[in-house]
């Protein structure tokens, strides 16, 4: 046996030792596209062949980006270096995603704005890549040169059925250039919220001004705009470098930095991002991770990210080849008339709020100073100091005395032997589902209490402390407001209810009624039928929820466009909680009643034939073989399909989202979408979102208990 002992000992000795030998790659995450991203991989092609270190480079959707690193870094998994936009930093160091660099890095190569950006609580936590900011891209077929003002570039004569402008018009992001030309700000310089007073409703009243004259779209989104520029619809499209590479080869456009505001006379200034490396808990105990920031913010990658992804990039000293770029220097103009954006986990906080009311004041739901002030005080609701910490001695008498309890069971079971003999009957039993059992407990069990003991703390992610069932004292009682105002538990409580109800009730319905229609043994082409009515469910979720909000678009949906056709004048799908709530319906019933169809088919088939012609023989009509016969029949079927549909429908979290948004104000949230707000927007708030999730898992266990007892009192 020491024969075969001893080569395999060698052998595992020597595959530790050569994986050992082997250094792990520095893993890069990026949310890069298009030329950005090419740039970016050449750039980390020419670090590998000078360095001799391998990198692993992962690009996430942009979407996702922060909530994913977020979750990974401070656990010491994920990346060891990552590219963000500096307004992130904040709540990043507040969650131990990025670590400071050190005290003995060079920082005299870039300009002393980016560094002072990247600078916080004296630290630096990041090395400058580029700089972004909105620029004016004028299609040169249309407009010969640059506009100097907003309102030359409304007025300017063009063909029919072209704007002059177009940008996402509802989003505060790009509203901001407007925001600041009229002199306000969305965050003030104590943490308050700025985006209120007479400078700002004044820059929504000049945009929905240029609304209703229809010198720009309406509720027109990214792609909706950016696809108006490139098919000659639109003169001009305010947007960033990151637009560049979609509209290159479609549209001859040029650069220019944003027109002045003839009311002010000021020029639009948007907000200056700082995009840089960074790096991370894991990252910053590899001496590699530290040599790649350094050489992606040098002079040798700054040559490729100009030439290739046609970046601003954050040196002192610009390469040649910036210089020769009309594009880039426009980048650069425009930068030195942008407002640095706040880094602050406020600022992050903000942006809730302030595209809930530039959305609603827009659309003339209401004026636009009760938009701004209902912002302003949902901003100080969002802001407002975690519940004080709370002594957990009841929490721990309550689990010391339920674990007597438990105890004292347990022993009057085994006095009475009526715990061993049980145990050794089943062991058997018990070993061949062990593994199913450790693999539920640690996928779902485990997952479930720790977010039970989650909603008992409060405070930032790394510094919570225990507050007890304050969490869930200030949701029932809807953090102080009354209880159906906006927002409150108990008013999307209505509203989830309300959406299950319906969803489910047509989704029974459809699916039933095309059941019965394809289960008739005469109908032709049934194979046909039966692949195309399943299509909706064989399509993800989000893309069929994006299709359908691109549909009711206002002006360019396919909804929108059939209603004009018989004579209805469009509207705006998302300004009423009656049409944003339709809207979601419509799109979660397409979504849904195949399931229910499928179910039906297969109950029909247990259906027997015999005891329908029977019933025909008797002389029942057709409906009431279907009354007394067939629903009798398929009810213990399509019970638990449901149950199941109901707790679906309860918590289909991605037709909410991705359709309505909450729009509008937030009235058609449900409670799932409520929960992930006050997770990953509010501050990330995460106890508070857990104790949100506590009661809709208790909501869902005690209605599923409810609707399965009809029919155990039935069975009995």
């Amino acid at each position: 046996m020491l024969r075969w002992l001893l080569p395999l000992v060698f052998l595992l000795t020597w595959g530790r030792n050569s994986f050992a030998s082997d250094a792990e790659p520095v893993r890069l995450w990026h949310a890069y596209r298009g030329g950005e991203q090419a740039a970016l991989d050449r750039a980390v092609e020419a670090f590998e062949r000078t360095s001799g270190v391998e990198v692993e480079v992962l690009q996430l959707p942009h979407d996702a980006y922060a909530s994913k690193l977020a979750a990974a870094a401070p656990g010491g998994a994920g990346p060891d270096v990552f590219i963000d936009a500096h307004e992130r930093f904040g709540d990043y160091i507040r969650r131990g995603v990025v670590m400071p660099l050190p005290a003995s890095t060079d920082t005299s190569p870039f300009p002393r704005g980016a560094v002072d950006a990247l600078t916080i609580d004296g630290k630096l936590y990041g090395l400058p890549l580029a700089l972004k900011a909105l620029v004016l891209y004028i299609n040169t077929d249309l407009l010969k040169q640059a506009p100097e003002t907003v309102e030359a570039l409304i007025d300017t004569p063009l063909p029919p059925g072209v704007f002059p402008l177009v940008y996402e018009a509802n989003d505060a992001y790009y509203h901001a250039a407007f925001l600041h030309a009229f002199g306000a700000r969305q965050l003030n310089a104590d943490g308050s919220f700025g985006f209120s007073g007479p400078e700002a409703v004044r820059s929504i009243e000049f945009v929905r001004d240029l609304m209703g004259r229809g010198k720009i779209p309406e509720e027109a989104g990214g792609s909706v705009v950016k696809q108006l520029f490139i098919s000659g619809k639109a003169a001009a499209y305010i947007s960033g470098p990151w637009s560049a590479g979609e509209l290159d080869g479609k549209v001859n456009y040029r650069a220019v930095p944003l027109p002045k505001l003839g009311a002010t006379g000021k020029p639009l200034e948007p907000y200056l991002t700082v995009e840089a490396a960074a790096l991370t808990p894991r990252g910053a105990r590899n001496v590699q991770a530290l040599q790649l920031i350094q050489y992606l913010a040098g002079p040798e990658s700054a040559q490729i990210r100009v030439k290739v992804g046609r970046q601003l990039v954050a040196l002192r000293k610009l390469p040649p080849a910036a210089a020769d770029d009309p594009f880039i220097q426009a980048f650069a103009t425009q930068a030195e008339h942008a407002v640095p954006m706040p880094s602050g986990d406020r600022m992050r906080t903000s942006w809730e709020p302030a595209n809930r009311a530039l959305k609603k004041a827009l659309s003339g739901a209401v004026t636009p100073e009760a938009a701004l002030e209902e912002a302003t005080r949902r901003f100080d609701d969002m802001v407002r100091p975690p519940p004080p910490p709370a002594s957990p001695t009841p929490l721990l008498l309550l689990l010391g005395g339920l674990s007597l309890l438990g105890a004292f069971r347990i022993w009057r079971r085994a006095e009475r032997g009526e715990l061993w003999s049980p145990i050794k009957r089943s062991l058997p039993a018990y070993l061949w589902v062990t593994h199913a059992v450790i693999a539920v407990g640690v996928l779902v069990f485990v997952p479930i209490f720790v977010g039970a003991a989650a909603s008992l703390y409060a405070g930032p992610q790394g510094n919570m402390h225990y507050v007890g069932l304050a969490n869930f004292w200030e949701i029932l009682t809807a953090r102080g407001a009354p209880l159906l105002s906006s927002g409150s538990f108990y008013l999307v409580l209505l509203v989830t209810i309300l959406w299950t109800l319906l969803n489910v009730g047509l989704h029974l319905l459809i699916g039933f009624s095309l059941g019965l229609l394809l289960s008739r043994p005469t109908l032709r082409l049934k194979p046909f039928y039966r692949v195309l009515l399943i299509l909706p469910w064989a399509v993800p979720s989000y893309v069929t929820a994006l299709a359908w909000r691109g549909m009711f678009d206002r002006q360019f949906g396919a909804v929108s466009a059939i209603l004009e056709s018989i004579g209805v004048e469009p509207f705006s799908w998302w300004a009423q909680f009656s049409t944003a709530f339709a809207a979601n319906v419509s799109t979660n019933v397409w979504l849904g009643f195949p399931f229910m169809m499928v179910v039906t088919l297969g109950a029909l088939t247990g259906v027997p034939k015999d005891v329908l012609e029977a019933a025909e023989v008797d002389g029942a009509t057709r409906w009431q073989r279907l009354r007394l016969v067939t629903i009798p029949m398929v009810k213990p079927v399509l019970g638990p399909a449901v149950l199941l549909g109901s707790i679906w429908t309860f918590n289909m979290f991605n037709v909410v989202f991705l359709v309505s948004g909450g729009e509008p104000d937030g009235t058609t949230e449900i409670l799932v979408s409520e929960a992930y707000r006050w997770a990953f927007t509010r501050q990330a708030q995460y106890g508070y979102a857990a104790a949100y999730s506590v009661l809709i898992f208790l909501l869902l266990f005690f209605g599923s208990r409810l609707m399965n007892r009809p029919r155990s009192l039935e069975a009995t």
